[in-house]
């Protein structure tokens, strides 16, 4: 493959560097091979809605654009970066890597090789595969967003099969932070024009991501995640529990609290200093974060979600409480 560039009532819920660093991740020890899969540990959650208010509805749903926090939690839920650590819903602790099975860097942290998962799908029917990396790649490389977020990155090629190398002008020990982030998820190339990335703007919304939802409504009060069924995800035993994810906005911060201690929502974001500090006199609420980028606010019947700080994956989130109309 050629280099790119040069080298009230609640509704009811179910339980729901030669030398090279390499970055190996924890539960796999590097090899695909080696991982346990299920054809019946994704169905292991038995379903049910979870509701997470926001305080605006998401503008912005391709990965590279989305820079609120609204913007990039639910393009976050149908794009998966290169880099991540997954457990699955249920409280298993056994840690899998996503996109990318193992990224090594040089002595001098200016070429990253990632070695690939096989086997996975965008939700187009697209293969993920290097071409796919490189079509991504090229679009960081050539367009300004990509640039701002991947500033050094001047080159990148595919020497094998499920092998991509990432060329940098000048050392970045922190590179795969970069493509762990929300606004590195990758997209199916037939979804980009033009398709190999060069410059490229993503032309569609629908059916873009390898992640374990899909979008199934973007309206302006909100928008709507739906379980992908062909997750590579859930023959491993990552998830979903869930079958969908509403994102209502709601746009005072006192009313978001309201609504989750009426027990209307499950979730409430963006919660100011004052309602953080009456959140958390609520026994049955759980708080996290705080200060500028406000507080996240959950029914401790939701399990998952351990801080607001990152933008979450849900696919490991379910729900302990059954409750009825």
């Amino acid at each position: 493959m050629r280099s790119r560039g040069a080298p009230p009532a609640r509704r009811a819920q179910t339980v729901v560097v030669l030398g090279w660093l390499a970055l190996a991740w924890p539960g796999c020890g590097g090899e695909e091979a080696s991982e346990d899969v299920s054809e019946s540990a994704g169905h292991a959650g038995t379903g049910g809605l979870l509701t997470w208010a926001v305080a605006e509805s998401p503008g912005e749903l391709d990965p590279l654009l989305a820079r609120s926090r609204v913007d990039q939690l639910v393009t976050r839920q149908i794009h998966e970066p290169l880099i991540e650590s997954l457990d699955g819903p249920f409280g298993d602790v056994r840690r899998r890597p996503g996109l990318a099975l193992s990224v090594h860097g040089s002595a001098d942290a200016t070429i990253w090789r990632l070695r690939l998962r096989s086997g996975v799908r965008f939700q187009d029917g697209t293969r993920f595969n290097a071409g796919a990396v490189m079509a991504n790649g090229e679009r960081w490389r050539t367009t300004r967003q990509g640039r701002a977020l991947m500033p050094d990155l001047f080159a990148l090629d595919a020497p094998r099969p499920g092998l991509v190398r990432f060329f940098l002008e000048a050392p970045d020990p922190g590179f795969p932070e970069r493509l762990a982030s929300p606004r590195a998820g990758i997209v199916s190339p037939r979804a980009l024009s033009p398709r190999d990335g060069e410059g490229a703007e993503l032309v569609r919304d629908e059916r873009t991501g390898t992640g374990p939802f899909e979008l199934r409504e973007h309206d302006p009060p909100g928008a709507l995640v739906a379980r992908n069924l062909e997750w590579w995800g859930s023959a491993r035993g990552l998830g979903p529990a869930l079958d969908q994810v509403e994102f209502p906005v709601v746009a005072g911060a006192s009313d978001r609290l309201d609504r989750l201690a009426a027990g209307e929502l499950e979730v409430a974001d963006q919660l100011g200093a004052a309602e953080a500090v009456e959140a958390r006199r609520d026994p049955l609420l759980e708080v996290f974060g705080g200060g500028a980028a406000g507080a996240l606010a959950i029914e401790r019947s939701v399990r998952g979600i351990t801080s607001a700080v990152a933008v979450p994956s849900l696919s490991e989130v379910w729900v302990t409480r059954v409750a009825a109309d």
